[in-house]
């Protein structure tokens, strides 16, 4: 992966400024891809202003209504947030661990930051595959916007933004098909009688974050979809299957 197939997602961000903000760090280093998810009215003059001469990201940023149709193209979704609990990601890495796994790694990612003053939401990190956080002290954790997209997008230069980079040779599945994929595998499982209880569409969720951090590729996904399908149908030839169910 290089820099160009970072995107950076500013989900419900309430200043124009800061997005300005934005836009001049990305440019600092070398991103120019942009998405804004479910914005108010945003000051443009303010925005501009803080761009400085980077105004042409502002402009050129795509706009969407919801999170999951700005990240549905994108193999691997990345949510920046330095909250923990019952119902966010168990696992969490730092800039820096995040920009060495992007650089091994083909195909595009998308890194989705929340608005500035709630972070994301259960919600919008449940879209994601990997939880990132920037350590920082417990007495004063939260950062402000554009500096933490600063924080990241430095470390991304570093480690991706070298002479010789190249892209992989494949292209890992998107959010999309790795959804159907996990959908698949899980319908496999129930076709003989693995869900006695409540727990598919968990399940479906952890499926899919992990196949979006393997990279899987077109190939591997079909296999592994066509394996659970073909072990799924052994079984149900087997007589104790019969008798059991």
């Amino acid at each position: 992966m290089v820099l160009k197939d970072i995107v950076i997602v500013l989900s419900r961000p309430k200043e124009g400024g800061n997005v300005g903000a934005v836009c001049r760090a990305m440019k600092n280093m070398g991103l120019s891809r942009l998405l804004v998810v479910s914005a108010g009215p945003l000051d443009k003059e303010a925005a501009l202003a803080r761009a400085l001469h980077a105004g042409e990201l502002w402009e050129n940023a795509g706009r969407f209504d919801s999170l999951a149709q700005a990240v549905k193209p994108y193999p691997l979704v990345v949510g920046i947030t330095r909250r923990r609990g019952q119902k966010r990601k168990h696992i969490s890495v730092s800039p820096e661990t995040l920009a060495r796994y992007l650089s091994a790694r083909p195909g595009q990612a998308a890194l989705v930051f929340g608005s500035e003053r709630t972070g994301l939401e259960d919600q919008e990190l449940s879209l994601c595959n990997l939880a990132s956080h920037i350590p920082s002290d417990r007495a004063f954790p939260s950062l402000n916007l554009s500096h933490a997209v600063q924080i990241y997008t430095y470390q991304l230069f570093r480690v991706l933004g070298a002479p010789g980079s190249v892209q992989g040779e494949w292209s890992p599945l998107d959010q999309s098909a790795l959804e159907t994929l996990a959908e698949a595998v899980t319908g496999s499982l129930a076709s003989v009688g693995f869900y006695k209880q409540a727990g598919r569409t968990e399940q479906e969720r952890l499926l899919r974050d992990i196949f979006s951090r393997a990279g899987l590729s077109p190939w591997e996904g079909a296999y592994l979809r066509d394996l659970f399908a073909k072990a799924a149908g052994l079984l149900r030839k087997q007589p104790a299957f019969y008798e059991n169910n």
